[in-house]
């Protein structure tokens, strides 16, 4: 593919287009997850809605293939891809606060950290991830788990719009009041429908929080977690925590002699009265020998950072697995502590985070996250540094995740799964995968979007069509469809946002 193609593409963007042999190239096709080590033909670096109306315009004319990257966190690698294009949001990450209708407009590169930065100012927050260096966007389109989940449920619950270019570059915008259907499937279904642009959130009063950390033995992680089951589930939702099973970091509030060694945790905040929370912990500092205590009042923003020097390092190995489990019993509790000594690195992570509360008072089908009659999304997301010790780590997470699975439910969290847990997303969907997938079929019949967990398009009588798990990075064209090369003049769905989205 030769850059004078990419010059047709040049003429139609205003942000950089970064092709192989460019000082830029290295680091533009880079993302998170170090084991990913793929070489797109070009990446856009996207400046505004028009540089995207172009680019797929561009690519469906020649037959490339796109990806789209916002926080580029996917463990899979879904922001880059071999031979094709990369729409790279990174360098959009505006956020608008509306303190009085409490509100915020989010461009699709912006990530946690810079959300929580912007509403923290007005005092205001919605859930976010636990990592400040995760993207909004890829976060929030696969449901969106955090600290405030159980006061305010997912990410994609507060999603109030969302503006998106489809596959055929049609602009549009989806909320309860139009495109009622795209707006639906947006909330858990991942970047199968199109590319976001901009989204829209509501925000609640969250301020300063009381964060609670408490380290124990891993060795009597069956007993904590069995303490933790019922202590989270008796506490006010204003109370988000989740357990966890780590190497034992190196803060000055373990002691040294466990810095490395296997550890249980309980993490997160207190989002009520700051004077009650010191109470609100007591029971978990009962339920066993604590090895090392933190708290303190903190704005929310700071605990949403906290662990960025340990699992947002860009550049290190990862693979990840998920599960859904309708509780978190002891046979799940006690494979845990059985696998907790193979915890790969301090970089690793063993979460199981609550999502009962107000997430379970969505109903399933009221949007396509469909496991709202669960109570806990456990994560295995083992990184580390070393390559060498690829195999070995990754055998330790698949080895762990069938042992857990035996205790779950069929499907798991979207946005903690691998690429190679792409046969069970019709498990992960439930109960809305055919209505995703018919969908998928209205609003990009020919999979365009497919560099994702991927919904393939419902064909007559409801079986998905037969698309190519792999298609050719470019037709063997030598001349530029026309199409590619003009702007496309057909009429487009007005919409009065679109010049506040660039």
């Amino acid at each position: 593919m030769g850059s004078d193609r990419f010059d047709v593409l040049r003429e139609q963007v205003r942000g950089q287009v970064i092709e192989e042999g460019d000082a830029e190239y290295e680091a533009a096709r880079h993302v998170y997850n170090g084991m990913i080590d793929r070489r797109p033909a070009a990446v856009l670096q996207v400046s505004q809605v028009a540089d995207v109306l172009a680019a797929v315009r561009f690519a469906r004319g020649l037959g490339i293939e796109v990806a789209v990257r916002g926080g580029g966190h996917s463990a899979p690698g879904f922001g880059t891809l071999d031979g094709g294009l990369v729409l790279d949001f990174s360098a959009r990450r505006g956020v608008r606060v509306d303190p009085a209708a409490r509100l915020a407009r989010v461009e699709p590169g912006a990530t946690w950290a810079d959300y929580n930065h912007a509403t923290h100012a007005f005092g205001l927050a919605s859930t976010g991830g636990i990592i400040g260096s995760t993207g909004v966007a890829g976060l929030t389109l696969g449901g969106g788990i955090g600290y405030l989940s159980r006061k305010y449920g997912l990410s994609c619950d507060n999603l109030v719009s969302a503006d998106v270019v489809l596959s055929d570059a049609t602009f549009v915008t989806a909320s309860e009041a139009e495109n009622v259907d795209l707006f639906w499937a947006l909330r858990g279904g991942s970047g199968n429908f199109g590319v976001v642009t901009s989204m829209e959130f509501r925000l609640h009063p969250v301020d300063m929080v009381h964060v609670g950390i408490m380290f124990f033995d891993a060795a009597t992680g069956a007993e904590v977690g069995a303490a933790y089951r019922e202590w989270i589930a008796a506490e006010p939702e204003e109370m988000g925590a989740f357990l966890g099973f780590h190497q034992g970091p190196p803060v000055p509030f373990l002691p040294e002699e466990w810095h490395g060694k296997p550890v249980a945790v309980i993490a997160g905040m207190w989002t009520g009265d700051l004077d009650a929370g010191p109470a609100h912990w007591q029971a978990m500092l009962d339920a066993g020998q604590v090895l090392g205590s933190f708290f303190a009042p903190m704005p929310y923003p700071a605990l949403n950072i906290m662990f960025d020097g340990l699992s947002g390092i860009p550049g290190l190995q990862g693979y990840w697995k998920a599960d859904f489990l309708r509780t978190l019993s002891d046979d799940a509790l006690r494979t845990a502590v059985a696998y907790a000594p193979g915890i790969p690195s301090v970089h690793s992570a063993n979460h199981f985070y609550p999502i009962d509360g107000a997430v379970g008072r969505v109903a399933p089908e009221a949007t396509a996250f469909a496991y709202r009659d669960v109570d806990f999304a456990p994560v295995i997301a083992a990184q580390w540094p070393d390559p060498s010790e690829n195999d070995r780590n990754i055998a330790w997470v698949r080895e762990y995740w069938t042992a857990l699975h035996e205790f779950s439910e069929p499907g798991g969290y979207l946005n903690f799964q691998d690429a190679d847990d792409q046969a069970r997303i019709e498990d992960t969907l439930g109960s809305n995968y055919a209505r995703l997938a018919e969908l998928k079929a209205k609003y990009d019949p020919d999979n365009f979007f497919h560099i994702n967990q991927n919904i393939k398009p419902a064909v007559a009588g409801g079986a998905a069509a037969a698309v190519p798990a792999e298609r050719p990075a470019v037709l063997q064209a030598e001349a530029v469809p026309e199409e590619a090369r003009q702007p496309d003049t057909a009429p487009r769905t007005a919409n009065p946002a679109e010049g506040a989205a660039t």
